[in-house]
């Protein structure tokens, strides 16, 4: 279920400002992503999963706080950020 290492060092190389940075707003948005895509398929596989499904809940939900974070702060990094991501606002 979590994330690999190679996975990980590879969001952040490519939304972070170096290899180092994984505490961007944009890195953790993008890593939330990545993991809510995997929840999302394992929700669809075990239905009855329902623990899985409350944690999915919470990571979208703190996903929508850092992206509400962005906009407020940074609008054209923010656009930028769900076109490359795929996200729907």
């Amino acid at each position: 279920m979590a994330l690999t290492k190679e996975c990980v060092s590879s969001i952040v190389t490519k939304y972070g400002k170096n290899e180092k940075d994984t505490g961007a707003s944009e890195v953790q948005i993008a890593l939330l992503t990545e993991r809510i895509n995997q929840l999302t398929g394992h929700c669809k596989q075990f239905k009855k999963d329902k623990s899985s499904q409350r944690g999915l809940l919470i990571l979208v939900g703190k996903r929508r706080r850092l992206l509400k974070y962005i906009q407020r702060t940074n609008l054209e990094g923010y656009r930028k950020l769900i076109k490359e991501l795929g996200l729907r606002k």
